[in-house]
């Protein structure tokens, strides 16, 4: 005797035995199903620790930053690393960006206000070091980051009298950088500008050839021979 005809009922009947199966199972309950699973224990899982937590936050924050070849990056981008932004920001403010109103605007894309004080100093550097090892930073968490910036200070230029007092230091700004709205922004602190030595000499220049009170334009000039002693 063939044994096909035996072997082919068998599948027919396994066949309708898995669809009256499956067709039970579909009309279980989220419950019923939960009633009989097997129960496994659970086992405990041993914390991190601290430094692995902090290299993979610190990973999370660059991988975000990552730019993208398929699309570009606007200012302050997640995409990018929050360093760039705090560069950029210093490299505005040694440039003489918030002197005047105007060019503040450059600085909207990088900062998280909108207004400053009317400031009487202007710090004086002549270098200033931002940096881009993550392992130098305050990483709070995969959004927010504190970035430490050391300026190389050599005085400061008070408005109101138009004079330099000379004090070489060395300051330390801890800019505390988060995401805002998708964008890294500089959120605080906000701090006197500090502008770089030649940006400074050329600013007393141009303060000084639009001056048309002579009083006034031998206070700025002596103010020019005193920023170029230090230069």
């Amino acid at each position: 005797m063939s044994l096909v005809p035996f072997a082919r009922m068998r599948r027919l009947k396994r066949t309708s035995e898995e669809r009256r199966c499956r067709t039970w199972v579909r009309g279980l309950s989220c419950g019923t199903l939960c009633a009989v699973c097997e129960i496994h224990p659970v086992r405990r899982v041993n914390p991190l620790p601290r430094f692995l937590v902090h290299y993979l936050v610190a990973l999370a924050v660059l991988t975000l930053a990552v730019p993208s070849n398929a699309q570009l990056s606007p200012s302050g981008s997640m995409r990018r690393s929050p360093v760039e932004i705090v560069k950029r920001y210093v490299l505005l403010d040694q440039k003489g960006a918030r002197l005047d109103a105007p060019s503040f605007e450059t600085l909207i894309p990088y900062i998280d206000w909108r207004e400053e004080p009317v400031w009487g100093r202007v710090v004086v550097v002549q270098k200033t070091t931002v940096p881009e090892d993550y392992r130098k930073w305050e990483i709070l968490n995969n959004l927010e980051v504190v970035i430490p910036v050391t300026f190389h200070v050599r005085g400061a230029v008070y408005l109101e009298t138009a004079t330099f007092v000379p004090e070489e230091t060395t300051e330390e700004v801890r800019f505390h950088v988060k995401v805002v709205g998708n964008f890294w922004r500089i959120v605080s602190p906000v701090i006197p500008p500090h502008v770089g030595l030649k940006r400074m000499v050329s600013f007393a220049r141009e303060a000084e050839a639009h001056e048309q009170d002579e009083a006034q334009r031998i206070v700025l000039a002596a103010l020019i021979d005193s920023l170029r002693k230090v230069e």
